[in-house]
């Protein structure tokens, strides 16, 4: 479906609801496989996370995740451990591409019996289910936080649990303490000091327990970029949120806040609020929250502000290479951006291209990001339905606040 985002205008007030964290949910969901007396709520309604409980439902022998990289890697932990289970887990054409070598040899060196189907290191994979014996492994400390998120949320099942040494800079640190954080709500004892993380054996079951799903603060992301380029004064409320978060996109409080942005939290919601156009962006480092990158990215493109993002290695390894991806579509518009392999640059300009089509590249959050600039100018999406991947009723949120949509 491609659709046609008219030049628009938005509520002075308005208030939207988002659904569970994607990133949360899927987290839980594998810990319930494990330990069955979990309960959730507010779970998110993405295709990941349906993707995720089909996966873990089924006695199928072959899975199809299709586009989902968070339940690729969840998955080939869990099932790892799943003894008498003979598991084919595979993906789309992207996910095929994508590197899972990582994972496959942490777990292989811990006791799993994992191989590849076709190309070596990318999924298909076969996962032979089978005790783990290992209960110590190291990895790269900048590689993706899902790989050892993987592996830590497999850990309590572990006779002796598991210890895990990460070597260098590590990557996305929020995202490895929110999988602590939720190890810690349901009674799993854990430790994170230096550059070790050591899981402890869940030896008793506990009893009936519900977790509440906070929303989701990447999906929070294009509300505070319509916000930006909004006139002073616009605002919106988004529930359902929480001060503390576990989530790292959370930085998105005091990023936006270079945007002209002001935060509050009031009774489980954010109301984001336009207060000033004196812009004053940053340098922004974004190893703990890259998923942020395009939003940010497209809110300078529409400010007409310079933007300088690093921190941004594990973007090449996306649903798309997002750094390529942003580079192409950001010069369509008539912006200039230079990228290394980590880095984006974006220099300053006052004017956009008008109906210029963006391409999205089997990305939900290209399409997402690019949305707001229907706020400056008329602006297509291809693919628009690839946004169900994350948030899928977008762009009925989009219309409810005002904006004009046409397929």
């Amino acid at each position: 479906m491609n659709i046609k985002l008219h030049q628009s205008s938005i509520a002075s007030a308005s208030s939207i609801t988002i659904t569970g964290s994607k990133s949360e949910s899927n987290r839980l969901l594998l810990l319930q496989a494990l330990f069955p007396e979990i309960k959730i709520e507010n779970l998110s309604n993405s295709d990941d996370t349906k993707v995720m409980q089909y996966a873990l439902q089924t006695s199928e022998d072959c899975i199809d995740i299709h586009h989902a990289g968070t339940a690729m890697r969840f998955l080939t932990a869990y099932f790892a451990t799943q003894e008498n289970r003979n598991i084919v887990l595979t993906g789309s054409t992207r996910m095929k591409e994508r590197p899972i070598k990582v994972l496959v040899d942490a777990l292989n060196y811990l006791g799993a019996d994992i191989s590849y189907l076709e190309s070596k290191n990318c999924p298909p994979i076969q996962i032979k289910g089978q005790k783990l014996v290992n209960e110590k492994v190291t990895l790269k400390a900048n590689v993706s936080s899902q790989y050892i998120s993987a592996l830590l949320l497999i850990a309590p099942k572990l006779k002796n649990g598991l210890e895990v040494t990460l070597e260098g800079e590590i990557t996305s640190v929020p995202y490895i303490n929110m999988t602590l954080d939720l190890l810690n709500q349901i009674d799993v004892k854990t430790d994170f000091t230096d550059n070790v993380i050591t899981v402890f054996p869940k030896t008793s079951k506990s009893e009936s327990q519900t977790l509440v799903v906070e929303s989701d603060w990447s999906s929070a992301s294009y509300f505070y970029s319509i916000v930006a380029l909004s006139p002073i004064g616009t605002q919106i409320t988004l529930a359902s949120y929480k001060q503390d978060s576990l989530q790292g996109d959370s930085a998105l409080v005091s990023i936006y806040k270079d945007f002209g942005i002001e935060t509050n939290f009031k009774d489980h919601a954010i109301v984001l609020k336009k207060t000033t156009e004196n812009f004053n962006p940053k340098i922004y480092n974004l190893n703990n929250s890259p998923d942020i990158a395009q939003t940010i990215a497209v809110t300078c493109l529409g400010l007409g502000i310079e933007c300088q993002l690093s921190g941004l290695h594990t973007l090449k390894i996306k649903e798309t290479d997002r750094l390529e991806a942003l580079k192409t579509e950001i010069e369509k518009l008539g912006g200039q951006v230079d990228i290394t392999k980590d880095s984006l640059h974006l220099m300053s300009n006052k004017t956009l291209n008008e109906n210029v089509s963006i391409d999205t590249y089997n990305d939900h959050r290209m399409a997402m990001a690019f949305a707001p600039l229907a706020l400056k100018s008329s602006i297509k999406i291809n693919d628009a339905n690839v946004v169900s991947k994350s948030f899928p009723t977008f762009w009925e949120d989009l219309k409810t606040i005002g904006f004009k949509i046409s397929e």
